[in-house]
């Protein structure tokens, strides 16, 4: 093989380099050598440094080129050459260097991850073949009557570690989901938030959700806390009381689409108090006949609600302020009390609020 690679090398240089790694893998592998040896030798051969990224078997380990392990928590960047353990799995090993990855460094990506791929097999099991939406073992997960050892069996086969937090997420349509409390960090936009009792309600603009949000599935959406795996029949609780809070973010059912419930504080407990389908309150009768008497009522007082000022609802709903006063003297006539004083406005917002709940389970 030596000899192969001189004369390659004399005709082409990459050649000659690729037969190098592929000898220099192989003997890893006949020295059974373990996964920091196989990653250390990506990264000197590469001249960057080089990360291997296992989920699901809970491997993680960054390597220098100097040789020298540096473990960090700082995500791969998605620009970075990298090759997947399977032919049908995500990137997990990655090389750290920007631009379109030379010959060399694909033989390097791909001798590696073969290499590591059978150690792993050898010494850790096969990675887990279930689905991360697997309906089956996500029930196990978050019912609170399966047997301790079962639910961990169920996060193991899910690719979660049971050692770190994770969401229940309740959607309106599909079946629930798990999701890694580290697939969901990230600030949330300004523009995202609501202000008084609504502003516990983390809603992301549809241009938000390309990022930290991009777990979640599309649609309306409650996320419980996050906890460990065995406390996720809690987070589903919380979930599933989140997704009540959340509306279609239209002028005709304006509100968030994405609610998370550690984010409601004391407004999740109306949800224990207005039952959906009962007689709602007098605040609410008032509430129902203001949005029957025109159709800019709804998104109007919403906006009131939901903004930092006047003249922001102004903008949200895209009118002058000066016709925004003339609607809002209009809603106070019919509501019954005034919604410009600190104390009307937080009534209108608990009319909202319980009008939303009050009507048909989500």
């Amino acid at each position: 093989m030596k000899e192969l690679a001189g004369r390659l090398t004399a005709v082409d240089p990459d050649a000659g380099a690729a037969v190098r790694v592929i000898a220099y893998f192989d003997r890893l592998a006949e020295h059974r050598a373990g996964l920091e040896a196989l990653v250390r030798g990506a990264a000197v051969l590469a001249g960057c440094p080089a990360r291997l990224t296992d989920a699901g078997r809970r491997v993680h380990l960054r390597v220098e080129t100097d040789g020298r392990r540096r473990d960090t928590d700082q995500p791969p960047d998605p620009a970075w050459p990298s090759a997947a353990l399977s032919p049908d799995g995500a990137p997990a090993l990655w090389l750290e260097r920007t631009g379109a990855p030379s010959v060399v460094d694909a033989v390097i990506l791909e001798r590696a991850a073969a290499v590591i791929r059978v150690v792993l097999d050898r010494t850790r099991g096969r990675a887990p073949t279930a689905s991360a939406e697997d309906p089956a073992l996500v029930e196990t997960l978050l019912d609170a009557t399966a047997p301790e050892q079962a639910r961990l069996h169920a996060a193991r086969r899910l690719g979660l570690d049971p050692a770190a937090p994770a969401h229940a997420v309740a959607p309106l349509e599909g079946p629930p989901r798990v999701v890694a409390a580290s697939a969901l960090r990230g600030p949330v936009p300004a523009e995202g938030r609501l202000s008084g009792p609504e502003e516990s309600a983390r809603a992301r603009p549809a241009a938000a959700t390309a990022g930290a949000d991009s777990a979640l599935p599309a649609g309306r959406v409650g996320v419980g806390p996050a906890v460990p795996v065995l406390e996720l029949p809690r987070s589903w609780a919380a979930a599933r009381t989140a997704l009540r809070f959340t509306a279609e973010g239209t002028p005709h059912a304006p509100g968030p689409r994405v609610v998370y419930a550690d984010e409601l504080g004391g407004i999740g407990l109306l949800a224990e108090l207005v039952v959906p389908g009962a007689d709602p309150p007098p605040d609410v009768l008032a509430l129902e006949a203001a949005v029957a008497d025109a159709p800019w009522m709804l998104a109007t007082l919403h906006a009131v609600a939901s903004t930092a000022s006047l003249r922001g609802a102004a903008v949200e709903v895209n009118v002058h302020h000066s016709t925004l006063q003339d609607r809002l003297g209009h809603a106070e006539s019919l509501l019954g009390w005034p919604v410009r004083t600190p104390q009307g406005r937080l009534r209108l917002q608990l009319a909202l609020t319980m009008r939303h709940l009050g009507r048909a389970q989500p």
